[in-house]
């Protein structure tokens, strides 16, 4: 499912709920950088994590 990730999208890390909603900044050769609401701005690797998306919140501010 990352490969369909782009920036803007909104997800979640299944692993780590605390960090909360956040929102795909880039995604390069495998690696997704997502700024998450607790966490700041993270680096993940798309081979191994397979982050959640979050449908419907374009119009969220």
């Amino acid at each position: 499912m990352n490969e369909f990730l782009e920036p803007g999208n909104f997800v979640r890390h299944p692993n780590q709920p605390e960090w909360g909603l956040g929102q795909v900044q880039s995604v390069i050769g495998g690696k997704i950088t997502v700024n998450f609401e607790h966490a700041g701005k993270v680096v993940i690797d798309g081979s191994r994590v397979e982050l959640w998306p979050e449908f419907g919140l374009g119009d969220r501010k």
